[in-house]
C-alpha cells in the first residue's frame, strides 16, 4: 500500500494532538499500519501556515483549506477547526473522495450531522470522529469485563463530566456563547463524551427527559462596549432508559468550579460495579459481590500490557499513558480501517447516534423536561 498523505486543518491544541498522532502511530502501534506523509497543514495567516508545518513536520503549508481538500497528494483530512467549520469541510472532503478524522462535535445542528453521515455513506471512504476518551485500555477493559458478565447483568449507570472553563462570570464573551457559531454549550464540547462512553458500555439509549441551564446569561463583551447574550446551556442533566432495560442519569457543566476534566462513570449490575475516572485514567475500580463479606471491597486496577494496546507504549504497569496516546491509538485505528478495508469506530454514522442523543437532551429541556424516544 503506498504511504498516504495527510492533510491537517487547523494547529490548535487539537491540531497539535492529531500532528502527533500522525507521527505516532506506526512508530509505536507496529509497521503493519499504512506508512504516512505529513503532506500539507492549513491554517491563517499563510505565514503562521508556514511556521506551523515547519514545526509538526508538514511538507507543505497553505490558508486554503478548500486547496487542501483538494489537493491530490493528500489521502487523510484531518479537520481540528471550530465547531462551524466542521460541516463545510467535512462534506468537501468526502466529494473529494478522502478519508475524513474529525473532532467532535459534528456540527452545530443535527441535520447538518445527519447530512455529513449521508455524504460519508456515499463516499465509501474511511470516516472516524474524534472519541479518543473510547480508546482508554481502561476503558476498553470495562466493556470486556461487562461483555463477559463480570458484574452480572447491567441494571443502572451513572456519569459526570465537568470542567470550569466557564465558571467565572466574569470571563469574556466568545464564539463559544453563539448558537450559529459552536452550536450546543456544555452538551457538544462536554456531554457527546460522557455519551460515547456511556453507549459504549451499555448499549444504545432508547429514551430520555433532560433539563439544562444557562448559569451566566451574559457575559462582557471584549471589546468593553457592553455584555453579549450567552446563547447555549451551561449545565445539562438527563434520565436515561437504555435498550437493554437499563436506566440511568448523565450531568454535564462546563460551569464547575474546581474541575478541569471530571469525566467519570459508574455501571452497577447485578453482581458488582465498576468505576472510571478519566483524570486517574490508567485505573479501574472493580466491585464483584463474591468471597466472604468480610473481605469484599473495590479492587483497584491497574492497566498495563495485559490491556492492549497499553504495551505498544510501556512494557510495564505503571508508567502511564496520557491525553495524547490516546490520540495516538485513535490515528492507528483510522489507518488499520483504511488498510483493511473497513469501517472504523465511531465513524460519522455512528457518531451520529451521539449527535441525536444530546440534542435529544436539549430539546426535552427546551419542551419542559418531556420523554424524547430515540428508538
Amino acid at each position: 500500500m503506498k504511504p498516504l498523505g495527510i492533510g491537517l486543518i487547523g494547529t490548535g491544541f487539537m491540531g497539535k494532538a492529531h500532528a502527533l498522532a500522525w507521527r505516532g502511530a506506526r512508530a509505536v502501534l507496529g509497521r503493519n499500519l499504512p506508512e504516512t506523509r505529513l503532506e500539507l497543514l492549513c491554517d491563517t495567516p499563510a505565514d503562521k501556515a508556514r511556521d506551523m508545518a515547519d514545526q509538526f513536520g508538514f511538507a507543505r503549508a497553505t490558508d486554503d483549506w478548500e486547496a487542501l481538500v483538494r489537493d491530490p497528494a493528500v489521502d487523510v483530512v484531518s479537520i481540528t477547526t471550530p465547531n462551524n467549520l466542521h460541516h463545510r469541510m467535512a462534506l468537501a472532503a468526502l466529494e473529494a473522495g478522502k478519508h475524513v478524522w474529525c473532532e467532535k462535535p459534528m456540527a452545530l445542528t443535527l441535520a447538518e450531522a445527519e447530512e455529513m453521515a449521508a455524504a460519508a455513506a456515499r463516499a465509501g471512504t474511511v470516516t472516524l470522529l474524534g472519541y479518543n476518551y473510547i480508546r482508554n485500555p481502561a476503558f476498553r477493559h470495562a466493556q470486556k469485563l461487562i461483555a463477559e458478565g463480570r458484574i452480572g447483568r447491567v441494571v443502572h449507570v451513572r456519569g459526570w463530566v465537568d470542567e470550569d472553563y466557564q465558571a467565572d462570570p466574569d470571563l469574556a464573551w466568545t464564539w463559544r456563547a453563539r448558537l450559529a457559531d459552536a452550536g450546543l454549550g456544555t452538551l457538544g464540547d462536554l456531554g457527546c463524551h460522557l455519551v460515547s462512553l456511556v453507549v459504549g458500555l451499555c448499549g444504545p439509549i432508547e429514551s430520555l427527559i433532560a433539563d439544562t441551564q444557562i448559569i451566566h446569561q451574559t457575559r462582557p463583551l471584549p471589546d468593553g462596549s457592553g455584555r453579549g447574550t450567552v446563547e447555549n446551556e451551561d449545565t445539562a442533566t438527563a434520565i436515561l432508559r437504555f435498550a437493554s432495560g437499563a436506566q440511568g442519569s448523565i450531568s454535564t457543566s462546563r460551569s464547575a468550579w474546581g474541575r478541569k476534566n471530571r469525566l467519570d462513570v459508574e455501571v452497577h449490575g447485578t453482581k458488582g460495579m465498576i468505576c472510571f475516572a478519566q483524570e486517574r485514567m490508567n485505573e479501574l475500580q472493580l466491585y464483584i459481590n463474591e468471597g466472604p463479606k468480610g473481605e469484599q471491597g473495590f479492587r483497584t486496577i491497574l492497566t498495563s500490557p495485559e490491556h492492549p494496546p497499553f504495551g505498544a507504549f510501556v512494557p510495564a504497569p505503571g508508567h502511564q499513558l496520557g491525553f495524547n496516546d490516546l490520540k495516538v491509538i485513535e490515528a492507528g485505528d483510522l489507518l488499520a480501517a483504511i488498510r483493511d478495508g473497513g469501517a472504523a469506530y465511531p465513524s460519522m454514522a455512528d457518531a451520529l447516534g451521539f449527535e441525536r442523543v444530546i440534542h435529544a437532551i436539549a430539546d426535552s429541556a427546551r419542551a419542559g423536561g418531556v420523554r424524547v424516544s430515540l428508538g
